[in-house]
């Protein structure tokens, strides 16, 4: 994929094309969720300033250094999956008064991949110039994406760019339980000097007063479904992990284009973790973009082994599954009783 479009679709996903604070719905019993609406609007308000570099196309540069910004550039939005991070994150983007040109937004994977894409000082100059960068699903798994995304961070703060981010993980427990992260300590102690951390306590909204998930359907059904919506696609499941396999995640988001519906036959359990947290990307481009689930075999819930469910990547896995679910309840209309 061109690095041109890696770096065009850096904008909110469809899903949240229309999010902003005043349609967050916070939970009622947990502050912390009306908070953080106050204190990112806020931060938005703050960020309408020039910037650091200048703004639009015209900037000017000094000869001397700039000094970093004291105090943390960003935010940090922790908490567990389905409170609302990414409508926040979102939010916060289109909140921000800069044009979309001069702010970008990403998962932490498309990050990475962007500089995989245009090498690391390109994305420097590519990113510099913008007012704010988001990051969503923040996620260290291993000690090069550590090193990485913390030299790439400090040099953007350097510039001037803000940055929020959201995680399963506080910013100073990052990488715990997937690499030796005491052995590289101060790179994510740099990291989290970046950040203010924002706690977002509260349930997964995705099933928080919702009927339970549908249960898988036939075979006969998912094919039927298929057949019946245009656009739709019909794999069995073994099938599209092969492929999946074959295709770079930073293309999975590529592999929805055009696609209505996707229909999975012989759904069960991943073989192992490098398959199921490829698994997980796509979740997250479907969930992303809306594409509903149509299944027949196992249960979501039951994807992943207790293994990998008590391992370093579980909140990865939990996400998975309530993102397989929601979507698995947007699908439940297409199918035929």
């Amino acid at each position: 994929m061109p690095a041109e479009r890696l770096v065009a679709e850096m904008v909110p996903p469809p899903r949240f094309d229309a999010v902003r604070f005043d349609t967050y719905d916070p939970d009622p019993g947990e502050p912390s969720q009306s908070e953080a609406v106050t204190v990112l609007s806020g931060f938005a308000a703050g960020l309408g300033g020039a910037h650091a570099s200048g703004s639009g196309k015209k900037r000017w540069f000094s000869r001397a250094p700039k000094a970093a910004p004291a105090g943390p550039r960003g935010v940090y939005l922790d908490g567990g999956y389905g409170v609302g991070k990414t409508h926040l994150l979102a939010s916060l983007w289109h909140a921000t008064p800069a044009e979309p040109a001069l702010k970008a937004f990403g998962t932490f994977v498309e990050l990475t991949n962007l500089v995989g894409a245009l090498g690391f000082q390109q994305t420097v100059q590519t990113l510099g110039g913008h007012r704010l960068l988001c990051i969503d699903e923040f996620e260290l798994d291993d000690p090069g994406d550590t090193v990485l995304v913390s030299s790439l961070l400090s040099r953007l703060v350097e510039q001037g760019v803000a940055l929020a981010a959201t995680s399963n993980t506080l910013p100073g427990k990052l990488g715990e339980g997937r690499f030796a992260a005491a052995d590289f300590l101060r790179e994510i102690q740099g990291l989290s000097a970046h950040f203010r951390p924002l706690r977002i306590d509260g349930q997964d909204y995705r099933h928080r007063g919702l009927p339970e998930a549908p249960a898988p359907f036939s075979d006969e059904q998912v094919a039927k479904a298929a057949y019946a919506t245009e656009g739709a696609s019909l794999d069995d499941f073994p099938g599209l992990l092969e492929h999946l396999a074959r295709v770079h995640p930073s293309r999975y988001g590529a592999l929805t284009d055009g696609i209505s519906a996707v229909c999975l036959t012989d759904v069960g359990p991943v073989p192992d973790q490098s398959t199921a947290l490829r698994l997980v990307v796509l979740a997250d481009r479907l969930y992303d973009r809306e594409v509903p689930v149509v299944a027949a075999g196992a249960p979501f819930d039951r994807l992943f082994s207790d293994e990998m469910l008590n391992g370093g990547y579980r909140k990865k896995y939990f996400r998975a599954i309530s993102r397989l679910t929601a979507l698995a309840r947007d699908a439940k209309p297409l199918v035929s009783q």
